[in-house]
């Protein structure tokens, strides 16, 4: 695959990012795409090394590892090097109904699990996934797919997130009628309204719902299942029900003062934020000239911090309770597990570019939240944190005495995580949940209710987009033999 020595004779290169300080200024993309010889190149890095650890995705020590797509990725990478587009095209698309989101916000496993990173950095398979769904799109290959007959058996999909979407294209293409219905204005679940537009532009999302729709998906938008239509209702409709709602129920902090105005939930600020962005909408939560603090150290944290940039914040700081990570893998974390090490984002170095460092506080734990005589935010206390192991091996934090420390602040967004769907919802179905998850085995994808299946965050709670994914096109297959006897559809699971 690519050329033999390949890994060897050209280094990784990193797609070209617009200058920090001056990207801060709009809401586009921050990056911009690979030339087609600097591809070349990079497709050109991918080894023939017998077993494609990239492509085998599997959940190594509680992180994911390699892709749980199974893209085709020596062979695309391949292809390109080889100048050979349409051809690379085909592959990825067998097994990705949507590089197009892949390519962009997916953390990429694979990279974490190429052969090549044993020793060097990993090959570009992020980039070059992207660069060839994104030159599809540009020479016209991207045409509707119309089934040529219809099963006559319809099925309302409750989501139109990653996996909502993701099931909707399986079973329109096996010639089911599908119904997709969102509570939003828009399509794309956390796509359109959880990823701000720098790291995922709306009219990429947008491009893709109106090619589902060309090929005959109904989407049914400003709906409210159990609200505007009734879970009965839904039944008795549609021959089979699919739960893609994701986990929208928030990890909250339970502390002194956490009722204090100014303290918001980092989705409902991303939310509105883009809202404001793409329908002009006044009511969201402005950063401008207010000190910022996030809390919570991963993605959705980050996607604050460069929001609040672009608001024009006073400060921004974010606050995670583990250590710093190492710059290179641990004994502990061998290849091809997903490497926890130190890495850059894209908001971090906007941060360090308009405030002169990098935002990131490490092994702080928040005590409580001080207001002023109107109840507004003044002030966040914390206090630092030790880790270390316990005698059962298990992972416990300490305080640290006289690390105590006052943070000036007006607003702060809490980015923790999420516990799982709403359970409102699953209560009108009469579905049944565990710790938060809709009772669902995975491969089968069947609630305790006749017709009702779930799957995405819905059923395994938070996790990445080619899960959704993957379990999207998963609960297609179940769903298509549950109503037809057997299924035309493909399956990971049989790879």
């Amino acid at each position: 695959m690519g050329k033999t020595t390949g890994f060897m004779d050209y280094e990784r290169e990193e797609a070209d990012e617009r200058n920090p300080l001056l990207r801060i200024n709009d809401w586009k993309e921050y990056d911009a795409p690979f030339k087609d010889d600097v591809l070349s190149r990079q497709g050109a890095r991918c080894m023939d090394c017998g077993t494609p650890f990239c492509q085998m995705g599997d959940v190594i020590n509680g992180a994911t590892s390699g892709c749980p797509i199974y893209n085709l990725i020596p062979e695309w990478n391949d292809l390109v090097y080889r100048g050979q587009w349409k051809e690379a095209l085909d592959r990825l698309l067998k097994t990705n109904n949507f590089p197009e989101f892949t390519g962009r916000v997916c953390p990429a496993p694979c990279e974490g699990s190429c052969t090549v990173a044993i020793s060097d950095p990993a090959v570009a398979i992020k980039s070059i996934e992207r660069a060839i769904i994104d030159k599809g799109f540009e020479n016209g290959w991207m045409t509707p797919r119309i089934p040529q007959k219809r099963t006559g058996k319809s099925i309302a999909i409750i989501g139109s997130g990653p996996t909502g979407l993701a099931s909707a294209d399986q079973l329109n293409q096996a010639g089911h009628t599908v119904t997709v219905y969102e509570r939003a204005d828009r399509a794309g679940g956390l796509l359109t309204y959880g990823i701000p537009n720098m790291k995922l532009e709306k009219d990429v999302v947008e491009r893709r719902v109106r090619l589902l729709e060309q090929e005959g998906i109904d989407f049914v938008l400003n709906t409210e299942i159990g609200k505007d239509v009734s879970a009965a209702e839904l039944k008795d409709k549609h021959e089979a029900v699919i739960l893609c709602t994701g986990a929208q129920k928030q990890r909250d902090l339970v502390m002194k003062g956490r009722e204090t105005n100014g303290i918001h939930f980092a989705m409902d600020y991303l939310t509105a934020s883009t809202k404001h962005l793409l329908n002009g909408e006044n009511d969201f939560i402005n950063a401008k000239g207010k000190d910022v603090i996030v809390i919570g150290g991963g993605d959705t944290g980050a996607d604050c911090i460069a929001t609040a940039l672009r608001q024009e914040c006073n400060s921004v700081v974010q606050f995670g309770k583990h250590p710093k990570l190492p710059l290179a893998r641990t004994t502990g974390n061998m290849w091809p597990e997903y490497p926890n090490v130190f890495t850059v984002e894209y908001a971090h170095k906007e941060a360090t570019a308009k405030l002169g460092e990098d935002p990131r506080n490490y092994s702080i734990q928040t005590k409580h939240f001080v207001s002023d005589e109107d109840g507004d935010l003044k002030e966040v206390h914390t206090v630092k944190m030790e880790k270390f192991r316990d005698e059962n091996g298990r992972f416990v934090f300490n305080e640290i005495p006289g690390t105590e420390k006052v943070w000036p602040a007006q607003l702060v967004f809490i980015a923790i995580g999420f516990e799982g769907p709403e359970q409102s919802l699953l209560q009108q179905f009469g579905v049944k949940a565990t710790n938060n998850k809709v009772e669902a085995k995975y491969g089968d994808f069947s609630t305790n209710v006749e017709n009702i299946f779930a799957a995405g965050d819905a059923r395994r709670g938070q996790s990445l987009i080619v899960w959704a994914i993957n379990e999207g096109r998963e609960v297609a297959r179940k769903v298509d033999q549950y109503l037809m006897g057997s299924s035309v559809l493909p399956s990971y699971l049989e790879v």
